[in-house]
């Protein structure tokens, strides 16, 4: 009964909106009414073109000011970050200069050549130049960009084996993540999703027969040793995933039915991004807009005041629950790591 009270109170107010509509249209006879624009009406149209021009100019520099994140670029923790933000950098001014020259001939243009009684367009039918010089220069750098891209890309991914470095499986599902570390042999066991066994607690489906599992360590939590590079293998449960690290600048599908993969060197403890002077106006801010929603944070039983943690995302929206699928990292020295590993349960040591 209400949705059909609604249909005809919408319907009544678009009958009177028309009937109003009519009654304007009848008020302007003995106005000028032609839809043909005239020498005022381009004029104002140019410096509208131009006012618009601006707007442009002012919301660009606004957005990257106030919410382009900026600083972030200096919080890489990675060894190759660096290079990803370099990249990153060049990217935008090269977008940043373009746009500001080609919407400021766009605009001008429109301005210059606006329409004026009397005045008449030349018309080009070709011009080979124009035509070679808006061809070669974006050619030019998109060639450079791809190239350089390419070249940073092979470094990231070539992984120096004389370096021995550490391999950690990152398991994904619907809605949460698992880190299964590779123990003192450094080999993962196999694993399969068929072996899958909820009962006996084998919930990545490692083969328990397999030698190379039988140090394997599965946690919730992740911690890595810095200056210690990771190999991360990942696998997918069931639908596309995708494992994503900001601060360490590293993101990978997670596929079901393969395995990918994805290596760097941590370079900063999390204890030191806690220090870092951006990461503490971070957590101010964030802290600050908390305490605002004290009660209802409480309530729900959160800690109300945040900390700084790495943490591990998930980049494709897999389900209902996508926003949610997140681990923590934590890099510590090797010390630390050591003492946190000897703490760890083995696979076997943790079936039912």
């Amino acid at each position: 009964m209400t949705a059909l009270l609604t249909i005809i109170i919408v319907i009544f107010v678009a009958v009177a909106i028309w009937q109003m509509v009519k009654i304007f249209d009848l008020a302007q006879v003995g106005t000028t009414n032609t839809q043909v624009a005239d020498d005022q009406d381009n004029k104002i149209n140019g410096y509208l073109m131009m006012g618009f021009l601006v707007f442009i100019y002012l919301i660009t520099i606004l957005c990257f000011w106030y919410i382009g994140d900026l600083p972030l670029m200096s919080n890489a923790a990675s060894e190759h970050g660096s290079e990803v933000d370099n990249l990153m950098i060049i990217s935008m001014v090269v977008i940043f200069v373009v746009q500001t020259i080609t919407q400021f001939l766009l605009h001008y243009f429109a301005f210059k050549y606006k329409g004026e009684k009397g005045k008449k367009a030349f018309f080009y039918a070709d011009n080979n130049t124009l035509e070679f010089i808006w061809t070669i220069i974006p050619v030019i750098v998109l060639a450079g960009l791809i190239i350089y891209g390419l070249f940073t890309w092979n470094d990231i991914m070539n992984v120096d084996e004389d370096e021995d470095p550490m391999v950690i499986e990152l398991y994904a599902q619907q809605f949460s993540w698992k880190a299964r570390y590779s123990g003192n042999d450094n080999v993962l066991g196999k694993a399969n999703v068929r072996l899958i066994d909820i009962d006996r607690a084998n919930v990545l489906g490692v083969d328990e027969e397999d030698p190379n599992a039988q140090d394997d360590v599965i946690v919730s939590e992740l911690h890595l040793p810095v200056g210690q590079q990771v190999v991360f293998k990942m696998r997918s449960q069931d639908v596309l995933h995708s494992a994503y690290m900001p601060h360490f600048r590293a993101q990978m599908n997670c596929v079901p039915g393969m395995v990918t993969q994805f290596a760097f060197t941590p370079t900063v403890t999390t204890a030191d991004m806690r220090q870092n002077p951006d990461i503490v106006e971070k957590v101010k801010n964030i802290n600050d807009l908390r305490n605002e929603r004290k009660v209802e944070i409480e309530e729900s039983g959160q800690e109300l005041i945040y900390e700084f943690d790495y943490l591990l995302l998930c980049n494709k929206i897999c389900g209902k629950s996508h926003y949610n699928m997140q681990m923590k990292i934590i890099v510590e020295t090797q010390e630390e790591f050591d003492a946190w590993m000897k703490e760890q349960t083995t696979f076997p040591n943790s079936l039912n």
